[in-house]
């Protein structure tokens, strides 16, 4: 792939023409003033079964699939379905079927996606989008061929303090965000490594080859792009670091990216330590930052002020303003249909997403988080893993529109 083939004008005016963006904040609209139903399969009987499509009024659950039985009833009976395949590649045959929410494990991904849209199915696909630069050009040139309808159920952009940040840039209160850091802590992810004795398909991963629980939390609010990027990364002696297909040897990874706007962005993902766990991120601006919840006390909004005092060397310092932040809870609010309108996992994300990929397909928009914005969201990590396995040399991360 050419790194060089977009100029910044041509993929801001494309990105500014896609209607549902990061950039552009879509009106929801009742699904019950239309009465267009999206019928919807769902592969995947862990986290597929996590979300409410059988809540929301313009979805109908026609179909579930997973290649185990136990999940299979499991995906049934949460979504009130008598329909079930063995198999993704059955499912994909049913003519009924509008739409397939791909929630299988990450490296099927794409070739999960693209069966799906091979047999005219609009998708909805678990993180990460993809794992390889190959794998990325493989899914875009997809998505472009059969003109389907692709988004990435990534619950950073509508955690709640995530869409507060949002409408707090877009109404311009940070003034400049020069800095922003974000965090995905896990300890206790290697319990998933194995099933029934054999390998997952979590087995060594490197953390950076998940990255958009913390990318999300920068793009998803200002739609920028990460343009490049020094990594570095830690482990031990686990035998899962040593033997892996990542060709990963690291537990954790601290990443330092810039963009095109020219932010400041480090992005931390730890799988192993005494830390607190959590998605988080703050962002630093000229007039305000907000610093989200840390674990160990509430979020908060620090203000800049005229106030002059000293520090403790005695020189003169501005003194900031600390306010507690007391989040709103908007799943509650007429962002979603009233059946939806509920607490839902990731910090009350699921319930929009369930809502904007329907919303979208009903409307023919497209949805946030659509095919640009999920590899602006999945690229940069791929790039930042192959920069800690050269020692934390700088490189530049491609772009794809």
């Amino acid at each position: 792939m050419n790194d060089n083939k977009i100029s910044r004008r041509s993929f801001i005016a494309q990105n500014a023409a896609l209607a549902g963006t990061a950039l552009v904040s879509p009106a929801f609209i009742a699904a019950g003033q239309s009465s267009k139903k999206i019928r919807i399969g769902i592969v995947g009987g862990r986290f597929g079964s996590t979300f409410q499509w059988h809540e929301h009024p313009g979805c109908i659950v026609e179909a579930v699939s997973d290649l185990r039985e136990d999940r299979r009833k499991h995906l049934m009976q949460t979504y009130k379905c008598d329909k079930s395949y063995p198999s993704l590649g059955e499912m994909v045959k049913d003519k009924n079927i509008d739409a397939i929410g791909v929630f299988t494990g990450a490296p099927d991904h794409v070739k999960h996606v693209i069966l799906c849209m091979k047999h005219g199915k609009h998708v909805i696909s678990a993180v990460p989008a993809c794992g390889t630069l190959e794998e990325a050009e493989q899914l875009l040139e997809a998505v472009k061929k059969y003109g389907l309808t692709y988004m990435m159920a990534e619950t950073g952009y509508y955690q709640q303090h995530t869409i507060s940040v949002r409408k707090m840039y877009r109404n311009g209160d940070f003034g400049d965000l020069y800095y922003v850091e974000s965090e995905y802590q896990h300890d206790g992810l290697d319990n998933l490594y194995f099933e029934n004795g054999r390998r997952t398909w979590r087995y060594g991963m490197a953390p950076m080859l998940y990255p958009t629980h913390s990318t999300s939390l920068l793009i998803g609010v200002t739609g920028e792009r990460l343009t490049e990027v020094v990594c570095q990364g830690w482990g031990d002696d686990a035998q899962c670091l040593k033997d892996n297909v990542y060709n990963n040897p690291f537990w954790n990874q601290s990443a330092f990216f810039k963009t095109d706007r020219g932010t400041s962005f480090r992005v931390n993902i730890w799988w192993k330590g005494a830390h607190l766990g959590g998605e988080r991120a703050n962002w630093i601006g000229t007039k305000m930052s907000f610093y989200a919840d840390n674990g160990r006390s509430g979020s908060a909004l620090v203000k800049k002020s005229d106030v002059l005092g000293k520090d403790d060397a005695g020189f003169v310092k501005s003194v900031p303003k600390l306010e507690d932040y007391e989040q709103p809870q908007w799943w509650s609010t007429d962002m979603l249909p009233e059946p939806l309108r509920h607490n839902s996992g990731h910090h009350g994300s699921h319930t929009f997403l369930t809502h904007e990929f329907i919303d979208a397909l009903i409307n023919e928009r497209q949805p946030t988080v659509n095919i640009h914005e999920a590899l602006a969201y999945t690229v940069p990590g791929i790039v930042a893993h192959e920069s800690a396995l050269k020692g934390g040399v700088q490189l530049k991360i491609p772009q794809f529109i």
